[in-house]
């Protein structure tokens, strides 16, 4: 009997020095700055970040730091993947959960493939099942891994005031996927309520599609008329490439997206 509690006073011992260690690294990740080198690759490749605040920048350090550690990136068709391209995918990852207590906990691999790629599509319909080969620019799968085409990626971040951004996009649906389904509703900030949120959002999806199946111009993408998943995840590419256009089209989806990600874009320089 002295020799099981031994035994479990020794393995409690050692899980919470893991913990403790785990958790110490972490905080040193967090509240360590990047290095200018980093920062200049980061905003070569990524100009909005240039429009952050510095009290944001200087959290977006950490993260980056600690988002590196974590996720492991692979080259897909022959792909060599650059320093470059990881800074630039991390910190777009990183703007979204930038000033908010979320993380990517189950994320371990990014894959990048030169180009668009091809990808099979499952859909069920009654007892009727069927598969298609579609090309795809960037793919989230439920708990990872994101799949990206880089030459879309960076094409999307360079240009970062047209509201397409592939690398928000597949962000957007991995945090959509914390609260344990990707359906346009993500977990939501401290203060936010549930009801509130399925109001205005299945309001202006209601909106958003018939405006596109009528033809007329939406700032939202038109792709956003194909699922609630997706109509979040387009609204977050122009919440923050195009944020005074989203505020002015669709004000309430705005203050959503702000109060969700805590970040106010319009007011940045």
């Amino acid at each position: 009997m002295l020799f099981f509690f031994t035994a479990l006073a020794l393995i409690a011992g050692f899980l919470l020095y893991r913990y403790w260690s785990k958790s110490r690294a972490r905080q040193q990740l967090l509240s360590t700055p990047l290095t200018d080198r980093q920062r200049v690759l980061i905003e070569q490749q990524v100009p909005l970040i240039r429009r952050l605040p510095l009290d944001l920048r200087v959290k977006l350090d950490g993260k980056v730091n600690l988002f590196l550690d974590q996720v492991r990136f692979f080259g897909c068709d022959g792909l060599d993947v650059t320093e470059e391209m990881e800074l630039a995918i991390a910190a777009q990852a990183c703007l979204l959960i930038g000033n908010s207590d979320l993380w990517y906990e189950n994320l371990t691999t990014i894959l990048i493939y030169p180009n668009a790629f091809k990808s099979r599509q499952r859909r069920q319909e009654g007892y009727v099942v069927s598969e298609k080969e579609i090309v795809r620019t960037g793919e989230s799968w439920d708990r990872g891994p994101v799949i990206l085409s880089w030459t879309h990626s960076k094409l999307g971040a360079l240009n970062d005031h047209d509201g397409q951004n592939v690398v928000l996009h597949e962000f957007a649906h991995q945090i959509d996927d914390m609260s344990g389904g990707t359906n346009g509703v993500p977990i939501l900030s401290d203060g936010q309520s549930f009801a509130e949120w399925e109001r205005v959002f299945l309001t202006a999806y209601d909106s958003h599609v018939r405006a596109v199946e009528s033809g007329r111009h939406t700032v939202i993408d038109p792709y956003g008329a194909t699922g609630h998943e997706e109509f979040f995840a387009v609204s977050v590419e122009v919440f923050f490439e195009q944020p005074r256009a989203l505020k002015a089209a669709v004000p309430e989806v705005y203050d959503q997206l702000s109060k969700l990600f805590r970040l106010d874009p319009v007011s940045w320089a």
